[in-house]
């Protein structure tokens, strides 16, 4: 029995190929270049001269401090879990695998907002561990350690789950080889396992800066929006435009806007290195 052969998508006429691309870059417009141009186009609305002040200002400076802060605190230790958590996953058996991949998945399914309920649940002053805390003077809540503790909680699952389908799909072979030659664990990852997940890590690394960066919704329930204190960026600018300060408010959202657009370039320089791979 013949079976019936799949039909070439090169073939369909020229007009449907012209549609569907026009449809894509149509959407793409509308939803992507328009609002970025927005942005930037009210940002400059009241000249060069507002949005340096918007920028400059104290506590828009000390909001930029604290958001490069918190990535430069989540970043890395999202690095080292989501190394650790893929290698176990993709290279060992072991009871409580699923349980592992499912509560990596878990902030995916969480909004954010409750997701700083936790957070308050747990350390508010009526939480779980509230009084401890209270008497042995230590502060969580409306601090960096919450907005840290929440940052990480969102951003949990990028590096782990851009890894585990590269690990999963390269195999194990070339790493039992190195170790069957006698080299140690810890230098088969280096030299074997790292230079092959390379540019799936960065793209992940990329992925997680960029959300803690932007993260708003946790970081609003456990930061008590103290401004110059405890306000990052997002915060920041949610406040601004409460208080109908425009102009200052898309100056300072453009700085996010430039990271976002930043993240989209180097995601595509990185797919293109991952493609092959994959």
């Amino acid at each position: 029995m013949r079976h019936a052969a799949f039909a070439d998508p090169r073939a369909e006429p020229a007009w449907v190929r012209r549609l569907l691309i026009g449809v894509a870059l149509g959407f793409l417009g509308l939803f992507l270049v328009v609002p970025v141009a927005a942005v930037f186009a009210q940002a400059f609305a009241k000249g060069w001269q507002v949005y340096l002040d918007a920028i400059r200002d104290p506590i828009a400076l000390a909001a930029v401090r604290l958001t490069l802060l918190v990535a430069v605190i989540v970043v890395p230790i999202n690095l080292v879990f989501g190394v650790a958590a893929s290698w176990a996953i993709t290279r060992f058996r072991f009871r409580g695998k699923n349980l592992l991949v499912t509560v990596i998945d878990l902030p995916f399914s969480i909004s954010p907002v409750v997701s700083g309920m936790l957070f308050v649940l747990l350390f508010g002053a009526q939480g779980l561990a509230g009084p401890w805390l209270i008497d042995h003077g230590v502060r969580i809540l409306f601090a960096l350690p919450g907005i840290v503790l929440a940052t990480l909680f969102v951003t949990l699952p990028f590096v782990a789950r851009q890894l585990i389908p590269l690990m999963e799909a390269q195999g194990a072979v070339e790493e039992e080889a190195a170790l069957t030659l006698g080299a140690s664990g810890w230098r088969t990852f280096w030299l074997v396992t790292l230079p092959k997940i390379r540019w799936g890590l960065l793209y992940g690394v990329i992925l997680t800066n960029a959300r803690a960066m932007g993260e708003f919704g946790a970081v609003s329930v456990v930061s008590g929006h103290i401004r110059g204190k405890t306000n990052t960026i997002p915060l920041h600018v949610e406040i601004l435009y409460n208080e109908y300060q425009f102009s200052a408010a898309f100056a300072v959202a453009s700085l996010l806007t430039l990271v976002a657009l930043a993240t989209l370039g180097g995601q595509a320089l990185l797919e293109r290195r991952l493609r092959p791979r994959l």
